[in-house]
């Protein structure tokens, strides 16, 4: 049951990062982000498992390292898909940060008890 909750939490997530994408969140960027940010910590604590810890941390750094980047200067070839598409990118790293925090955490945890 617990997974299906994790997993259930990502693609709920996962949906919401890409609609806000393409929306102005306004007002509701504070709701968006809380509700990315919670779904994030249920994805860590219900639906990593600790064969998948690595894989899934590694992607996670690529992800951070890719919401870094300026990818409005496609604005320059399309109008507003660089814009889509680094808030596309900058919302799954609202998401994955605190699953990534979590199970980086949890592998710690693990460390220190071998």
């Amino acid at each position: 049951m617990a997974a299906k909750i994790g997993q259930w939490a990502f693609i709920v997530g996962v949906i919401l990062a890409v609609i806000f994408g393409f929306l102005k969140a306004g007002n509701w960027a504070g709701i968006v982000t809380l509700i990315l940010v919670v779904a994030g910590l249920v994805v860590g604590f219900l639906n990593v498992t600790e064969k998948e810890t690595t894989p899934f941390l590694v992607a996670s750094i690529a992800l951070m390292a890719t919401s870094a980047a300026n990818l409005e200067v496609i604005n320059d070839m399309v109008p507003n898909v660089g814009t889509w598409l680094q808030n596309i990118v900058g919302n799954f790293a609202v998401l994955i940060a605190p699953a990534a925090v979590v199970v980086a955490l949890k592998a710690v945890y693990s460390l220190a008890q071998d």
